[in-house]
């Protein structure tokens, strides 16, 4: 295509209904899903996330918890075991990816393949994939070259290069972003030329920058792939749930969702050596000649709706969401699910995803229902809380 890396609910069909009761023959995994050497400092009770890879792991794998989450053990596990969700039993209570290079015949299961990933466990290609479209501007780049359709963006390899000719280039109103970010940090919106001037103040001379013209929209949706014997196989489309500007969740399914808008990129970056699950963040925009769709970044790992959608597909879940929850507990054996809890029979009810959290307040939850009773089960578990 001309571009390379060393360049500047389930699906409803009855394969993936079979998929949550049938697990293929593979080699076990060791799951290591803390994101501390991916997200930003000071986000409160980031370092308990790797409790989040639970419910996607199977009998036989091995899991590395941080190990503030051991005393929530036996009450996430009796959870799990009363809604039939099957997983690991084998825990290391470490988080150091260190231990990934100490258990060879396991596949690695990360969050993010970066480098320290790469030192334990070395896959060149996976490494330098992930690296290259977790730049904004090498994305942009990459879109541009396999015609996916994105927001008008200017790309700059350091912030120092934003001249005037280009502020008054710029198409107001806009973002200002860095090139490389997580969880939202670096990014500034610009209403006219001051602001965008004082916005790039903030950024070190020499860091890239992105600026891109604001999508008036609020729908926003999360098209998930998993690399799967060297193809990209669609795994789930999600709508993100927001408030302003904030995502609290997502919600599955998405009616008729525009996987051929992301898919050349799919595949090309599965081509070069990417693995496991990966993502895209796709803007649903209303014009006067009809709907279009516009590809905003790449996720190259798991993302935070990639945990419900696991769980959902092993249980055979359709119609979902999951959202973040406060919660005035510290203990899990404390919150008392009763009449609510994911019941089998019915397909219903509430289910634990991102359960190490409870430790600083706050639950990311999976709310089986059809859309009709989403709202009502919603309410019902936030009175519990």
């Amino acid at each position: 295509m001309g571009v390379s890396i060393n360049d500047s609910a389930r699906n409803p069909t009855l394969t993936a209904d079979l998929a949550g009761m049938i697990a293929p023959a593979r080699a076990p995994r060791i799951l290591n899903h803390d994101i501390m050497g991916c997200t930003a400092e000071g986000v409160l009770g980031n370092h308990l996330y790797s409790g989040r890879a639970l419910g996607v792991s199977d009998p036989g794998d091995l899991i590395q918890l941080h190990p503030d989450l051991e005393p929530q053990w036996p009450a996430i596990c009796g959870h799990y075991r009363r809604i039939g969700l099957s997983h690991s039993s084998e825990v290391i209570w470490d988080i150091d990816p260190g231990r990934l290079a100490a258990y060879p015949q396991h596949l690695p299961s990360v969050f993010y393949f970066g480098a320290a990933e790469q030192r334990k466990r070395p896959d060149e290609r996976w490494y330098r994939v992930v690296d290259y479209i977790n730049s904004k501007n090498r994305f942009m780049a990459l879109a541009d070259d396999l015609g996916v359709p994105v927001p008008r963006t200017l790309c700059f390899e350091a912030a120092g290069q934003i001249a005037d000719i280009d502020l008054e280039a710029a198409p107001y109103p806009c973002y200002l972003k860095a090139a490389v970010s997580v969880s939202g940090v670096g990014i500034h919106r610009c209403e006219h030329r001051e602001a965008l001037r004082t916005a790039i103040e903030t950024f070190a001379p020499d860091i890239p920058v992105q600026i891109q013209a604001e999508v008036r929209t609020d729908r926003f949706l999360n098209l998930q792939y998993e690399a799967v014997d060297g193809r990209a196989e669609r795994f789930a489309a999600t709508e993100q749930i927001l408030e302003g500007c904030v995502h609290q969740g997502n919600r599955h399914p998405v009616p008729a969702p525009p996987w051929e808008v992301v898919e050349p990129m799919a595949d090309w970056l599965v081509e070069q050596g990417m693995q496991g699950v990966f993502a895209f963040d796709v803007a649903v925009v209303e014009r006067d000649t009809g709907v279009e769709h516009l590809a905003i970044e790449c996720n190259p790992r798991w993302n935070g709706a990639s945990y419900p959608t696991k769980i959902a597909h092993k249980l055979g879940i359709e119609q979902w969401l999951a959202r973040t929850f406060p919660t005035q507990y510290r203990n899990l054996a404390e919150i008392d699910l009763t009449g609510l809890e994911y019941d089998p029979s019915s397909g219903e009810g509430v289910i634990l995803v991102n359960w190490g959290p409870v430790l600083v307040g706050k639950l990311l939850v999976l709310l089986a229902a059809q859309p009709v009773r989403q709202q009502a089960l919603e309410q019902a578990l936030s009175q519990r809380l």
